[in-house]
């Protein structure tokens, strides 16, 4: 999954970056985009590490993925953010020190992705009418796709973004390669001064209908840097709360439609990534085509009742292990093992 940090340029969006995933912005890529992965936390796992004493252990990760900052003038913008088309959710970052506005940023993005998705559906939209004048194999076809188009232009047109539109199945096939951003889900994070206390108070500034949460980026950053025992003392001599970035992360992905299931035994302890509401079979796949093709059965048990009970054999004990088939949706925390054919 590819999260999307946007930005207009100085909101911090690098220094996010680098705070997710460990890894510095490299100004060679300024102009382009860069991406790292942020293995997603789970306290769960120590738990289940407690029960299997795995030889290993792998963690489901986010690809994150630093765009070129924007320019307020707008221009350049749309091919600034066309690098993150693919992107299942947008992290705006906005500053809120130095005389900046991060209410009106928020405002001002709204309209820079509008833009960009009027520029791409305007481009389709114009071929299509000019191709329907001429007698083509495909000219039924073309005048469906852009009967579908035209009402999502018009409200693109007006200003308005995609978001909250219930797209008939013509236009959801018509507009899959476009990556539409106001589409997409989108957060903002509002990077605040290092003593800043009211982390909070953005998120009820009228006209906001996204979430939005207040971090320090900047000393976070910094504190990444010390040891424990550094960032412990800084913090008491500073005054300042510390701020949860492993929830953050989770926060992240939960907000991009992702959740995890696991894998456990001697050998690994493994979280899997997986949409929300994907089915055992489509489960089965992320681990391996193989189980997929030849699926059988899923043997399920909750990791909740697992890190409880202390122990599979007590799990069992307590009927709390269940035999689904290849429909059942998988829950968060689910614990999976395959059974299929070779």
């Amino acid at each position: 999954m590819k999260i999307g940090l946007v930005g207009y340029q100085g909101s911090g969006k690098s220094s996010l970056f680098q705070w997710l995933t460990g890894v510095q912005p490299d100004p060679a890529m300024a102009h382009t985009s860069q991406s790292a992965m942020a293995p997603v936390p789970d306290p769960r796992v120590a738990e289940l590490c407690h029960i299997y004493n795995p030889k290993k252990i792998t963690l489901a990760s986010l690809e994150i993925v630093d765009t070129p900052g924007l320019s307020r003038t707008h221009e350049g913008n749309a091919t600034r953010l066309a690098l993150i088309r693919e992107a299942g959710c947008l992290v705006h970052v906005v500053a809120a020190f130095d005389g900046s506005n991060p209410i009106n940023d928020i405002r001002n993005f709204q309209e820079d992705m509008v833009l960009t998705d009027l520029e791409i559906m305007t481009g389709r939209v114009e071929r299509l009418r000019e191709s329907v004048k001429k007698p083509r194999p495909n000219r039924e076809e073309q005048q469906t796709e852009l009967a579908a188009l035209e009402p999502l232009l018009e409200q693109l047109e007006n200003g308005q973004g995609l978001a909250g539109v219930e797209f008939t199945d013509e236009q959801d096939k018509a507009t899959r390669s476009f990556g539409l951003l106001t589409r997409k889900r989108r957060i903002a994070l509002v990077n605040v001064a290092d003593d800043d206390r009211e982390l909070d108070r953005f998120g009820q500034a009228p006209g906001i209908d996204i979430p939005v949460i207040g971090v320090p980026i900047g000393l976070e950053v910094e504190l990444s840097r010390m040891s424990e025992q550094e960032q412990l003392e800084f913090r008491h001599e500073m005054g300042v709360g510390s701020f949860d970035r492993d929830g953050l992360i989770r926060q992240l992905m939960a907000f991009s439609g992702q959740m995890l299931f696991f894998t456990a035994g001697e050998k690994e302890v493994r979280t899997w990534m997986i949409p929300q509401q994907t089915r055992a079979v489509d489960a089965a796949g992320a681990i391996h085509s193989d189980l997929a093709r030849g699926f059988i059965r899923a043997e399920i048990m909750s990791c909740d009742d697992l890190i409880r009970l202390k122990s599979e054999r007590e799990v069992k004990a307590q009927n709390l292990v269940r035999q689904e088939h290849k429909e059942y949706i998988i829950q968060d925390g689910d614990i999976l093992n395959i059974r299929f054919s070779v």
